[in-house]
């Protein structure tokens, strides 16, 4: 039976809040999901890109609504025990947006509630100029997550992008006033040195959550030195999706290629275990128990 959403978001904030090290690995659909429930991780990362990409073929850049990601959200978390830590934009607009994107995102099932100061629509973390809202704008919306919130323990991740455009100094501060307003993970995006990986961590008084974004201006670096460094959750948003799309891609130039798959050597999850990860096997014990007798 799997975990209710109250002890999944329990189990998450207990591991936050205890200052214990949560690597969360990104998923974008439900093979990716259940795969990676099964590999004992603290939480698991529903990345903006991933579902913008997979679920509507679409970049990231604030075009998937509300509707269509809280729908994504309830399915994620509804098919997996382990606590999904969900980004959520910008709130999807103004504060009675933000409101109803918390509300309805912990309904969905999430454990964490990720929300951007950037302006909508927003951009892709990744790309050039982001802009970002006034920094008591952010605080209020903040304000309106927090009261938003049914559970306390849904924790509130907030995620300032000022660092590409505004500078380090300009991030920190604004991580400190999300902090102050009550945060209860703090996010600066794109960190561009461990030097900067140091500063951050030195200066905000939160628990602290850094992106590792392979392609990205954040060095890819070991758990052990994050933590030591005072951050509490390490999210890997692209990486399963990068190396999906790079394995589907080989499939499909070899089968355009050759108009067969016999030279094709690349790696492929085993058709039973696949059977079992989608839960064939509950399908075939109901056909067999329900099914009728041979004698009737």
């Amino acid at each position: 039976m799997l975990l209710s959403a109250q002890d999944k978001r329990a189990r998450l904030a207990s591991l936050v809040r205890g200052h214990e090290f949560v690597v969360a690995p990104g998923v974008f659909e439900m093979i990716s999901a259940k795969l990676a429930d099964g590999m004992g991780f603290h939480a698991l990362y529903m990345s903006g890109y991933g579902i913008a990409a997979s679920h509507l073929g679409l970049p990231d850049a604030g075009l998937a609504s509300f509707s269509e990601v809280c729908d994504r959200v309830r399915v994620l978390a509804s098919g997996t025990q382990t606590p999904l830590i969900c980004d959520a934009d910008t709130g999807f607009g103004g504060l009675l947006n933000v409101r109803q994107t918390v509300r309805g995102f912990e309904a969905a099932g999430c454990a964490a509630v990720q929300i951007e100061d950037q302006v909508s629509p927003k951009k892709c973390g990744y790309t050039a100029g982001r802009q970002v809202i006034a920094v008591d704008a952010m605080v209020k919306k903040i304000e309106v997550a927090l009261e938003a919130r049914e559970d306390d323990a849904l924790l509130l991740i907030a995620r300032t992008d000022a660092r590409a455009e505004l500078g380090l100094d300009e991030a920190i501060r604004r991580g400190c006033a999300y902090a102050g307003a009550g945060a209860d993970v703090v996010f600066i995006q794109g960190p561009e040195s461990i030097q900067e990986l140091e500063q951050i961590g030195a200066a905000i008084e939160a628990p602290l959550l850094v992106n590792l974004g392979h392609g990205g201006k954040t060095p890819v670096v070991a758990a052990k030195q994050l933590a030591e460094l005072g951050y509490g959750i390490a999210i890997y948003p692209g990486i399963a999706m990068l190396a999906a799309a790079a394995a589907l891609e080989t499939v499909y130039a070899t089968l355009a290629r050759d108009g067969d798959s016999t030279k094709l050597s690349l790696p492929r999850y085993d058709f039973d275990a696949m059977h079992r990860l989608m839960g064939f096997e509950a399908v075939w014990a109901f056909e067999d128990r329900w099914s009728p007798s041979d004698e009737a």
